[in-house]
């Protein structure tokens, strides 16, 4: 019970799609534009660095408030798997950014979503701040050099991952001695059927990664909602 009401308060808290409503204070329906996502990426190539800017830290603070929440509802009531709650509540949050239900099911890719779950590391695991540096290192060093949004979010996906792996062997989640070998195993399950979701939200980006049409992303360009506004004047 308590798995599901994370859950469910985390996809309460997805359900806040940050460019849908960034993109309709511009007066724009950021779903007619560019992939027709209401990510991050593609508020980024439509509205600009600044409106970019602004989702990612929205999306992400979504996941931050409810693995926040969590902590604060069930730390004193089941303290033993605390950590575990609040990945729950976090994958609510990308189940709820990735498939809102007002808006047929189609959503993000949870990317910035799972920003708001590697920045949680900082208070929730020691040295918890690692890592997210890994993880966004990966993604960065893979963006900067080959301007592949997709490419760097699935390769920061997967560090990600390996990294709780690596961090969880070495105790940093808590679990009482007696129950550790079982909740770690789900907390890895958990883990790693949000990184499988994540590559397989990106099908479609991987598919032109190897055929070589995938769009890269360079933070300077002109934004497409600006672009079409003077092309059509």
């Amino acid at each position: 019970m308590q798995r599901i009401i994370c859950l469910i308060m985390g996809y309460a808290l997805g359900l806040i799609q940050t460019g849908y409503i960034v993109g309709r204070i511009k007066g724009i329906d950021i779903r007619n534009y560019g992939s027709k996502n209401a990510g991050t990426t593609n508020v980024l190539r439509t509205l600009g660095k600044k409106y970019g800017a602004i989702v990612l830290l929205g999306d992400a603070l979504k996941c931050v408030i409810a693995v926040v929440a969590a902590r604060l509802i069930f730390s004193a009531s089941a303290p033993d798997m605390i950590s575990l709650l609040m990945l729950y509540a976090a994958a609510g949050v990308i189940l709820g950014h990735n498939f809102p239900f007002y808006m047929n099911f189609k959503g993000g890719k949870g990317i910035a979503a799972t920003l708001g779950l590697a920045l949680s590391y900082c208070f929730q695991v020691r040295n918890g701040y690692l890592i997210l540096l890994i993880a966004f290192g990966c993604f960065a060093v893979i963006f900067f050099t080959t301007n592949y949004v997709s490419l760097g979010s699935i390769i920061g996906y997967i560090s990600l991952f390996i990294s709780v792996i690596v961090f969880g062997e070495n105790g940093a989640f808590g679990f009482p001695e007696q129950n550790n070998r079982a909740l770690l195993t789900e907390y890895y399950i958990v883990m790693g059927l949000l990184t499988f979701m994540a590559i397989f939200r990106h099908k479609a980006n991987i598919k032109r990664l190897i055929e070589g049409d995938e769009r890269k992303t360079y933070l300077k360009s002109k934004p497409e909602a600006d672009a079409k506004e003077q092309g059509e004047s």
